[in-house]
């Protein structure tokens, strides 16, 4: 693979758009129609998230501060930029995708855990499995999740776990400061874009691994060329991204084009041909077990 320019000049012009858009949408729209305003704030909000993901793999300078810092402003919300890099690349170990354990964004769970969960907590993961309980408690399941977890590091003293919260701090001021003092739409309404945003965001993450016995066999292909995956980054292609993570997003299709049928036979063709395929499927229908079924003790 080729070095990678000083400038990546298609994820920085991606970058200016991305906080044009979110300008648009929580001033100028907000005031004409709040709906709209929602609604291009929330498509803003997960553009930046997915500019995030770019930003952890290095891109688009080759100084990982400048990177950062590009995307430091916390207008997301809920997710602190430290902890979604550090366990974002804990999750790109292949041989640990879908652990119940070592795999941060795993939504399996230790059958051994599963089976002594409260019935209403189990018909609540059981809805999230589907792609419109995905959309609807997704976020809100993920986050008690992912903050339960942290927490509880950080009562067992992981200094790392609470610099990446400390670090949220400034940086989430900076979009509490844009609410309460620029954006035309209530908090409320700003509240509801970036939980949209989070939604928008799960139906990606909805069956971007599944259980197999081998890891090659886990990562998903979504043959999608619509306006999801143009706000995904093309991370649809997404074992395309996990065997080339320093490839950048504009790359990918290119990639996934010349060497398609590798790219199929690598993940022994778990493949979707499009997002309207996945939604005609699993709207409703759960796609996989909570409780990991390849999972044993051992």
């Amino acid at each position: 693979m080729r070095r990678s320019p000083l400038v990546e000049w298609p994820t920085l012009a991606l970058i200016g758009l991305c906080y044009a858009a979110f300008i648009c949408g929580t001033v100028w729209l907000a005031a004409w129609w709040l709906p709209v305003g929602i609604a291009v704030t929330a498509l803003a909000l997960a553009l930046h998230s997915s500019l995030s993901h770019e930003v952890l793999h290095g891109h688009p300078f080759r100084n990982r501060l400048v990177n950062e810092a590009l995307v430091s402003p916390a207008i997301g919300l809920f997710i602190p930029y430290i902890r979604f890099r550090d366990t974002h690349l804990a999750h790109h170990l292949d041989s640990n995708l879908t652990d119940p354990y070592d795999d941060p964004e795993s939504n399996y769970q230790d059958p051994a855990i599963w089976g002594g969960l409260p019935v209403w907590r189990r018909k609540v993961l059981t809805f999230n499995n589907t792609l419109a309980g995905r959309l609807l408690i997704g976020p809100l399941v993920a986050q008690e999740a992912f903050m339960r977890c942290d927490w509880t590091s950080i009562r067992n003293g992981d200094q790392a776990v609470l610099k990446g919260w400390l670090w949220h701090i400034p940086a989430l001021a900076i979009g509490v400061w844009w609410v309460l003092t620029v954006a035309a739409m209530p908090v409320w309404a700003y509240l509801l874009s970036a939980y949209g945003a989070l939604s928008v965001l799960k139906i990606r993450t909805f069956l971007e691994h599944q259980a197999h016995e081998r890891a090659r066999g886990r990562t998903v292909i979504i043959e999608d060329r619509g306006p999801l995956s143009w706000i995904f980054l093309n991370n649809n292609l997404h074992v395309v991204h996990h065997m080339h993570a320093r490839v950048p997003w504009y790359q990918l299709p290119r990639l996934f084009r010349d060497n398609r049928e590798r790219y199929l036979t690598r993940n022994d063709g778990y493949y979707y041909r499009s997002y309207g395929e996945v939604f005609r499927r699993y709207l409703w229908q759960r796609k996989d077990p909570v409780p990991h079924p390849l999972w044993s003790k051992d």
